[in-house]
C-alpha cells in the first residue's frame, strides 16, 4: 500500500510507533483511514477558513469509521491558541457525551494541532488523535512528534503535553490553498533542517527554492518527505526534549521572542523562525564555530523565501526577559541552539552581551518596515 505513496515516514518512540503519509489525493483513499482506531464519536477540530475548504471531505472520509462525525471550529490565529480556546473543545467533547474512545482529527495548521493534540491528551486522561496537516509549517514540523501545548502571554508553547498521535495525514493538495505568506512561513521549518543535520539538503533547497515556491508536487513532496524523516529520527531518540530533540528549536529561543514580544500573530512563528534562524547563525560566528560566509548563505536562502531577517527593535531587557521564559532555559540562564559546523547543532549558553550584540547589529532601524505583511492563516 505505502509504495504507492509520494512518501511514507515511520516516528517510532518507547511506547507509540505511528505512519506519517505524505501525497496527493490522501483524503479521498479508503486507505488512509484504515487501521486506525474506530469509535462511536469523532470530532473533527478546525477553524472556520479549513473547514470551508475540507471539513466536508474529511468528515465523508472518516464517516465510515465512526457512527457520528462532528465538528468543533476554533478561532483562527495564533493569538487564539489560549486556554479558553482549548475550553471551546472541552465544551464541545462534554455536550455531546464524547466518552475515552473518541477520537479527534487535528485539521489545520500548527495553532489547530498543537491545541487538538492537548485536548486529546487531557481529555479524560488521553483519547486518541490523528494529525490531518493543511499547512507546509504543520506538515514538516508541528504535526509530527507529539509535542501539543498552548500559550502563556509570558511565554509561547509554555503549557502543554508529550502527546503521539496514530497518524499523520499529509495531503500535499492543501497546499495549493495556502496564502504564500504561510507557504514561506513553512520553507522556514524546512530550511532549518539542512544546518542542525544534513547540508545536502540544505544544497538541495538552494537548488530548488524556485519550485517549491512554484509548489512543484515533486519538489514538495521530498521537502515534506525529508524534514519529517529528520524530525522522525530525532524524536526517536530523545521523544521528550531531554538532549538531542532540542536542535529541533533553531532559531526558536530568537523567533518566541520576537512572537511574544510583538503579540502572538503580529509575526508568523515561521517568520519568525526565519530571522530568528539569522540570529541564532550569526551568534555561531560570534562564538567562532562557523565562518561568516555560513551566516550570509543561510541569510541569503531565508530571505529568498520571503522572510524576514531583521529582527524588530525591543529594548535590550525585554528581548533578555523573554528568552529567558522558554524551556530550554536553565536556572535563569539562557541557552540557545547554535551551528557547531554546517550540518551539526548544539545547546549552548552566551553571554549576554554578545547575544545584545548580535540583535543590535541585525536589527532594522526603528523606522524600517520588518518584511511582514498581513494574511489569514489557512
Amino acid at each position: 500500500m505505502n509504495a504507492a505513496l509520494a512518501g511514507s515516514v515511520t516516528v517510532t518512540t518507547p511506547d507509540t510507533r505511528y505512519e506519517i503519509r505524505i501525497d496527493s489525493g490522501l483524503f479521498g483513499r479508503a486507505s488512509t483511514w484504515q487501521d486506525l482506531p474506530t469509535s462511536a464519536q469523532a470530532v473533527i477540530v478546525s477553524n472556520p477558513t479549513v473547514d470551508a475548504l475540507y471539513g466536508d471531505a474529511l468528515a465523508a472520509a472518516i464517516a465510515p469509521h465512526h457512527r457520528q462525525v462532528s465538528r468543533v471550529l476554533l478561532p483562527d490565529g495564533e493569538a487564539y491558541k489560549t486556554w479558553g480556546s482549548l475550553n471551546l473543545v472541552f465544551d464541545h467533547l462534554l455536550a455531546h457525551g464524547c466518552d475515552r474512545k473518541t477520537v479527534l482529527y487535528a485539521l489545520g495548521g500548527g495553532v489547530v494541532g498543537d491545541m487538538a493534540g492537548f485536548a486529546a491528551a487531557t481529555y479524560m486522561r488521553g483519547v486518541p488523535f490523528v494529525q490531518v496537516p493543511t499547512t507546509l509549517l504543520a506538515q514538516v514540523d508541528s504535526s509530527v512528534g507529539g509535542k501539543t501545548a498552548i500559550n502563556h502571554p509570558l511565554g509561547k508553547n509554555m503549557i502543554g503535553a508529550f502527546y503521539q498521535p496514530a497518524r499523520v495525514v499529509c495531503d500535499l493538495d492543501t497546499l495549493a490553498t495556502l496564502p504564500a505568506r504561510e507557504l514561506a512561513a513553512g520553507l522556514a521549518e524546512v530550511i532549518k533542517y539542512g544546518p542542525i543535520a544534513d547540508m545536502a539538503f540544505f544544497d538541495w533547497l538552494e537548488r530548488s527554492l524556485d519550485a517549491l515556491l512554484a509548489r512543484d508536487r515533486a519538489a514538495l513532496a521530498h521537502a515534506v518527505k525529508r524534514s519529517c524523516e529528520i524530525k522522525a529520527a530525532v524524536v526517536g531518540e530523545d521523544e521528550r526534549e531531554s538532549g538531542l530533540r532540542a536542535i529541533l528549536n533553531f532559531g526558536h529561543t530568537f523567533g518566541h521572542a520576537i512572537e511574544a514580544g510583538q503579540g502572538y500573530g503580529a509575526w508568523l512563528h515561521g517568520e519568525a523562525v526565519g530571522c530568528g534562524m539569522v540570529l541564532a547563525t550569526a551568534l555561531s560566528a560570534e562564538l567562532g564555530l562557523v565562518p561568516a560566509t555560513f551566516v550570509d548563505r543561510l541569510t541569503r536562502l531565508v530571505k529568498r523565501a520571503g522572510l524576514p531577517v531583521q529582527p524588530p527593535v525591543m529594548p535590550a531587557e525585554r528581548w533578555l526577559e523573554l528568552m529567558r521564559v522558554d524551556k530550554k532555559a536553565e536556572a535563569g540562564a539562557i541557552r540557545f541552539v547554535v551551528i557547531e559546523t554546517p550540518g551539526r547543532a548544539a545547546l549552548r549558553s552566551a553571554p549576554d552581551e554578545t547575544v545584545l550584540h548580535v540583535i543590535q547589529r541585525h536589527s532594522a532601524p526603528p523606522c524600517a518596515g520588518q518584511g511582514v505583511g498581513s494574511g489569514a492563516a489557512a
